[in-house]
């Protein structure tokens, strides 16, 4: 998970919830749109390097749509292929032990907010 400072510019990673899905973890996304606020919620959708949607991609969908039941602001789903490549290459640069699937979430908020 990932936030943007007020200004839309900056996003700093979050500790990832696991098992999002559960109950635990859907109390802890909960509590993490309540003290964020956000303007617009940003779903991963993980595609194939081809572009096709596969299985994860289609989950992803799924999880947008029950979110967007959930939340009264937008929820849209931003294609994220390479993010992982591109959180462990900060990471190994940087020598940070955030999780790789934070700065994952940071890098797909960089390029969603570069294209607003």
């Amino acid at each position: 998970m990932a936030v943007s400072d007020p200004t839309g510019t900056i996003a700093r990673p979050l500790p990832p919830i696991h098992k999002v899905e559960s109950r635990e973890g859907r109390i802890a996304l909960d509590r993490v749109i309540a003290e964020t606020a956000p303007q617009v919620i940003v779903v991963g959708e993980p595609r194939h390097l081809s572009g096709e949607r596969g299985q994860q991609a289609k989950a992803a969908s799924a999880f947008a749509d029950t979110l967007r039941r959930r939340v009264s602001v937008p929820v849209e789903l931003v294609d994220e292929r390479l993010t992982t490549v591109e959180a462990g290459r900060r990471a190994s640069e940087s020598g940070s032990a955030t999780s790789v699937d934070s700065l994952a979430a940071c890098v797909l908020l960089e390029a969603f907010l570069a294209r607003r």
